[in-house]
């Protein structure tokens, strides 16, 4: 059975493989398990899914970082949530055995299983954060996983959300970051640098949220030594 990973930046793609995987490539990472680089947000991760989904795949993973919306997450924790909430407030149940035996296998790095919030654009801004954990009782927020869900149910496939935590909720991005950031959800350095030139009080905060999120692919590289136990496996069914 094929398991397909759909993860959104290239940064991120490091800490699964050393392959190099293009945005739009799908490669094998191993006998079981199909990897593509999406690009950010909503409507690059559905394409990426439904692309995994033509090529075989029976199983989902949304695989990377998200940002925190409540103060006890800190960069680096795991997210393996058992339930997603729309932008719309209208709630995804993905709790599964496969996503049991998930929380199971890695336990020791103390998995939270709260609510994941779907935003169809960056949140850069600490307040915004907290009150979408206000208005929606979610800890934690990203740009793909609903969409890879929502995917996974039109095709009657599992579905696991695996993500860890780069930006707390105490931090507000750097305006570096959205204006770097084109509509496919590619960084564009010339772009990066030009805004730091004109704007050098950005860069402690860049750096920053560039520590937040070694901390949080560090956590990925250390997920990644369980996928085959993840990847593989199967349900048991009983028979009478």
């Amino acid at each position: 059975m094929i398991i397909g990973i759909i993860v959104a930046l290239p940064d991120e793609i490091d800490s699964l493989t050393n392959k190099k995987v293009n945005k739009g490539d799908c490669v094998f990472i191993n006998d079981k398990t199909l990897l593509t680089c999406s690009g950010a947000g909503s409507k690059n991760a559905e394409k990426a899914s439904q692309l995994l989904i033509k090529k075989g795949a029976k199983r989902l993973i949304s695989w990377g970082c998200a940002a925190a919306l409540k103060a006890t997450l800190n960069p680096g924790d795991l997210m393996l949530p058992k339930t997603l909430i729309t932008e719309k407030q209208e709630t995804i149940s993905i709790d599964s055995a496969w996503l049991n035996h998930t929380i199971d296998q890695l336990s020791p790095f103390v998995p939270q299983t709260g609510l994941l919030a779907e935003s169809h654009f960056i949140v850069a801004a600490s307040l915004d954060k907290q009150s979408i954990n206000s208005h929606s009782g979610a800890i934690a927020l990203d740009m793909e996983s609903i969409a890879i869900a929502q995917v996974a149910i039109q095709h009657n496939c599992p579905v696991l959300v695996i993500r860890s935590i780069a930006d707390p909720v105490s931090m507000s991005l750097p305006k570096a970051v959205s204006y770097a950031l084109n509509e496919y959800g590619d960084v564009i350095l010339t772009k990066l640098l030009w805004f730091l030139l004109t704007h050098p009080t950005e860069l402690p905060g860049l750096i920053k949220l560039g520590l937040h999120f070694k901390a949080a692919k560090n956590k990925l590289k250390l997920i990644s030594n369980q996928l085959d136990t993840i990847v593989g496996f199967e349900q048991k069914t009983v028979t009478k």
